[in-house]
């Protein structure tokens, strides 16, 4: 049996205290240093951050949020126990826990932070394929002569790195494919380190929800029920040809993830297929210079992010949100692609117009998608808005004005609605 000491590294073959330090913290698996995919998802990322840059939450629970008229973004573990989740309206998050510190996200610490961890697990492998800021696959397959120990060690070496020097906390998951190394980075969380076997996998799996399969949520999980299926066992019986003609592509993909057989690669250099932004107001809004003032920001940032990334964008899409929590979307399709915030802006403004009876609202985005390279963008005039071309050289000269003096150094009046 192969055994690793998570404090200080030591492998031996059995025991349940490491031989070197006597710490109880060791990890035990057959197969532990044979496998290489791993997954590793940061604890409660935004809230740790926080945590650190501010000794005075340490012991206290902790929302990061975007205010009572928000949604949590994160929530530390203490909130946590409270029953506060990701994504739970804010005021239902402090009536479970009114104790709760609410800080506003601050995201440049977060990109800060999650660049120093990239940079750790780079040292590894090349083969890193980011998820979010806070999580990301890493495949060490061939780095045991690199580095003279096997991935296991290695991975347990950078979460006590991230320890020690960026005092952030995370869970590794380590298997033979990345379906499996996701599942187990979330099996003993926090600081935890979980290890699935390809030996083991049809019997860890065999009476596990669906629900642990990446990209099933409720609308698909629902539909699974209606056929029978519950769990993994539920699923293998049905044959593939069937699982196909019933949920088209996807029954293909849930008949091998049954199995634990995912054949997807870490990929270093996932495209990017969406940007966009969105802000939940503090009291609802329906008057329509308001919201094109919240649009024209947003319109902004998504262009801000285009640009410095060099993609354009084809498709733009509105996002409303009512009081009532139902959500609108509408999008449109563009001749050509853009990343130009005037055009996104103005094509966004013109998909809520039509939408603006149902108001008020709670919640405005807007994002451009079919992205692709800058320069075959805003290439023709546009024959119905001749002032278009102007505009849009306007607000390359305002770009280079914000680049040069902060982003605060000109701004539209629209802006300041």
């Amino acid at each position: 049996m192969s055994c690793l000491c998570r404090d200080c590294l030591t492998t031996f073959d059995h025991g349940t205290r490491c031989p070197s330090c006597g710490r109880p913290r060791v990890l035990t698996h057959p197969e532990l240093f044979t496998l290489s995919i791993a997954h590793m998802d940061c604890d409660a990322f935004y809230a740790s951050v926080e945590k650190r840059d501010n000794p005075d939450l340490r012991d206290k629970p902790v929302i990061v949020g975007g205010g009572k008229r928000g949604v949590v973004t994160t929530a530390c573990y203490i909130a946590r126990i409270k029953g506060v989740r990701s994504a739970m309206p804010m005021f239902k998050a402090l009536a479970l826990c009114p104790e709760a510190v609410v800080v506003k996200p601050r995201m440049d610490a977060y990109v800060a932070a999650s660049r120093e961890i990239r940079d750790m697990m780079a040292e590894l492998t090349p083969d890193v394929e980011p998820l979010s800021l806070d999580e990301a696959f890493m495949d060490l397959t061939g780095t045991t002569k690199l580095h003279g120990h096997p991935p296991a060690v290695m991975l347990a070496r950078l979460v006590n790195r991230m320890r020690d020097e960026l005092h952030l906390t995370g869970s590794i998951g380590l298997s033979h494919n990345k379906f499996l190394a996701k599942i187990a980075s979330d099996l003993d969380k926090p600081r935890g380190f979980s290890v699935i076997g390809e030996a083991e996998t049809m019997d860890f799996l065999a009476n596990k929800p669906v629900s642990l399969i990446w990209g099933v949520g409720r609308a698909t999980q629902a539909a699974l029920e209606k056929a029978g299926i519950r769990t993994f066992t539920d699923l293998r019986r049905w044959e593939k040809d069937d699982l196909h003609h019933r949920f088209g592509a996807m029954g293909d993909r849930l008949w091998h993830l049954a199995r634990g057989q995912d054949s997807r690669r870490v990929s270093a250099h996932r495209p990017v297929k969406s940007i966009s932004n969105e802000t939940t107001f503090s009291e609802d809004i329906g008057a329509a210079d308001l919201l094109e003032g919240h649009l024209w920001r947003l319109a902004q940032k998504v262009s801000d992010r285009a640009k410095a990334k060099d993609i354009a964008g084809r498709t733009v899409t509105l996002k409303l949100k009512r009081a009532s929590h139902a959500t609108l979307t509408r999008r449109v399709t563009l001749h050509e692609p853009t990343n130009i915030a005037d055009r996104v802006y103005r094509t966004a403004r013109d998909l809520m117009t039509p939408e603006l009876p149902q108001g008020p609202f709670r919640l405005i985005g807007v994002g451009i998608s079919e992205l692709g390279p800058a320069d075959q963008a805003d290439l023709s005039p546009d024959l119905l808005d001749p002032d278009a071309t102007k505009r849009a050289k306007a607000e390359r000269a305002s770009d280079e004005i914000r680049r040069r003096f902060g982003t605060d150094a000109i701004m539209k009046g629209r802006a300041l609605r």
